[in-house]
């Protein structure tokens, strides 16, 4: 067993490789990418596209923080092109502000990961909760863009979509009911959809580097995920193996059906790989909560006026969903060319 077991991972794939750094109120937080091949044209509008998806204070159903979320290139490109070297990107905090945060860090806060963190480090950065934030997500959405920009070059194309928030599925209802649910002081969770399109038939690799296995690993990572399913997930569960079985019509691959969802055995099948994944409400809600401080004495827990929040994370979990989405399909490609000679 490696030393990398016992320490905190901040690291995810295996030929094309992110490092994500910092914290929701620090100086800034940054991504280095290692294992980009060499002579991929890359800029900072690339990826400033993408963060300017996810970025906050954008409409009223987001948090207000503004963050305008602009990366800056700071090794590993050449004449716009990468060089094969190491890709570091910076992204300045712009609107931090740990005030907020001061009349509740001794409070333990119901849905937060301090509780976890002050166990097991025995230090908890309370300022927006540091480095277990969303704020982190940027990172992932930043190495995402180079990542999208690669898969074209494979010809694979790769979207996520919400769907659904509680009951709703409209763009009108789910933005009537996050609009309720806020004046309320309340939050709610929501189902994020994916699909990859043009895969190639033979990414993965069994036993434990499933395809489908490495992007539950990475879709569960989000912060506030809790499910994931591909294909007919839960569903398959209620279905017999005569509905689920996908007919192959042709020796590439194809089927009449897809409830596999685009893998067999843990490798793609060339089909669309599609699948979901579930955010819960987000933690953060203006209702006073009961709880307890640190030492262990009864209180009521309340958000201090002015604290900024999403009310529903599902919506700008969008564009990181889609960057995880990039990350594991690049690196099961870059990984497949070392599979057999004649790949």
């Amino acid at each position: 067993m490696s030393v990398d077991s016992f320490m905190p991972s901040n690291s995810f794939g295996n030929i094309f490789r992110i490092t994500t750094w910092g914290e929701s109120h620090g100086k800034a937080i940054g991504v280095v990418i290692d294992g980009c091949p060499a002579g991929l044209e890359i800029s900072e509008d690339d990826i400033n596209i993408e963060l300017s998806k996810r970025a906050p204070g954008q409409n009223p159903l987001t948090s207000p923080r503004n963050e305008p979320d602009i990366a800056e290139i700071y090794s590993g490109t050449f004449e716009g092109k990468t060089t094969g070297a190491p890709i570091s990107i910076i992204i300045f905090n712009q609107d931090a502000d740990p005030s907020k945060y001061e009349a509740t860090k001794n409070l333990l806060k119901p849905g937060h990961a301090n509780f976890t963190y002050l166990e097991k480090y025995g230090c908890f950065d309370y300022r927006g909760g540091g480095r277990s934030s969303a704020r982190e997500t940027a990172c992932r959405v930043a190495a995402g863009a180079i990542a999208k920009k690669l898969l074209t070059k494979f010809g694979v194309s790769v979207n996520a979509t919400l769907q659904s928030v509680g009951e709703a599925r409209s763009s009108k209802e789910i933005a009537d009911i996050i609009a309720k649910l806020k004046a309320e002081g309340d939050s709610i969770g929501g189902v994020i959809s994916f699909e990859a399109s043009n895969l190639p038939v033979g990414l993965g690799d069994p036993v434990y580097e499933k395809l489908e296995a490495n992007l539950a690993k990475a879709m569960l990572s989000i912060p506030a995920s809790k499910g994931f399913e591909v294909g007919e997930g839960f569903k398959a569960s209620s279905m017999k193996g005569s509905e689920h079985n996908d007919e192959f019509v042709d020796v590439a691959g194809n089927s009449s059906t897809n409830s596999a969802g685009g893998t067999l055995g843990g490798i793609s099948t060339g089909m669309p790989l599609v699948g979901r994944v579930v955010f819960k409400p987000t933690s953060s809600i203006r209702k006073t909560q009961k709880t307890i401080d640190l030492q262990g004495n009864y209180s009521d827990f309340k958000l201090p006026e002015g604290s900024r929040h999403d009310p529903c994370v599902a919506i700008r979990a969008v564009p990181v969903v889609e960057a995880m989405l990039a990350l594991v399909l690049v690196d099961a490609l870059l990984m497949n060319r070392l599979s057999r000679l004649d790949i």
